[in-house]
């Protein structure tokens, strides 16, 4: 009796491709729900990074509040615009970055970036700071380091400079926006991991090089004499041959 056999069908699933990136934008989001429907003022209190001390919303040394507003800020947004503007951003870019360095690589650069951004905004701006910005334009200028070898920069790197970072310079000078000034070092941020990254796979892959010609050479030799044991026997036999020859030419 024929059987029929039934192809197993695979299902389609939903994957959290991008931990960080995808946490990231859940917690933002989350965040402004709850600080427009629960909690007034939550963003400000605890999302908004400080300015310098003098000012009206100005840094306490001695808050510890105040320190972990110089990370969270990069959390809070005005309103919905403000955030979905970001995480256009993030969510194209995050996930192929967090795929090429690696998720826990990509939230120690969101920190750094986060960090860097909130102790210059305390220390040279009088207003708070919130919002993305910094981090979208990180992950924009990293993103441009695709291609990168010894002793040369990408086109692609410097088109971006040019359009991002010189947009927002002038924008900063014209109009004295503040939030250009995260835009500003979070593209200089993610420059540096873009070539500090590049180096590291540089080094790397000179080292997998290496590696690899070491077993090529060795795969030759062991092709050529056959195994190692074989290698000392040919070797041995060679030697007694050697050895009977001369020994052959003295009686003669």
């Amino acid at each position: 009796m024929a059987q029929k056999r039934r192809g197993k069908t695979q299902k389609l699933h939903i994957s959290y491709n991008a931990p960080v990136t995808l946490t990231f934008s859940l917690l933002a989001v989350v965040i402004l729900l709850i600080d427009q429907f629960l909690v007034k003022n939550l963003i400000n209190s605890i999302f908004t990074a400080t300015g310098k001390v003098g000012s009206e919303f100005a840094f306490n040394w001695k808050s510890p509040l105040d320190y972990i507003r110089l990370f969270t800020h990069v959390l809070g947004h005005t309103n919905w615009e403000h955030l979905i503007n970001n995480l256009s951003f993030i969510l194209l870019l995050g996930p192929l970055l967090e795929e090429r360095y690696g998720s826990g690589i990509l939230l120690l650069m969101i920190s750094i970036t986060a960090f860097v951004t909130g102790v210059l905004n305390a220390c040279f701006t009088s207003t708070g700071l919130l919002g993305a910005s910094g981090i979208a334009f990180m992950m924009i200028l990293l993103s441009s380091f695709t291609t990168i070898s010894k002793n040369q920069i990408p086109l692609t790197f410097i088109l971006i400079v040019l359009l991002y970072m010189g947009k927002e310079i002038f924008t900063g000078i014209k109009s004295n926006n503040i939030s250009s000034m995260a835009h500003i070092v979070g593209g200089l941020c993610g420059s540096m991991f873009g070539f500090i990254g590049s180096s590291s796979r540089r080094t790397t892959s000179k080292a997998a090089k290496t590696n690899i010609d070491k077993i090529e050479n060795k795969y030759e030799t062991e092709k050529k004499y056959g195994t190692k044991n074989s290698y000392t026997t040919n070797k041995k036999q060679n030697e007694d041959s050697d050895s009977t020859v001369v020994i052959s030419s003295a009686k003669f």
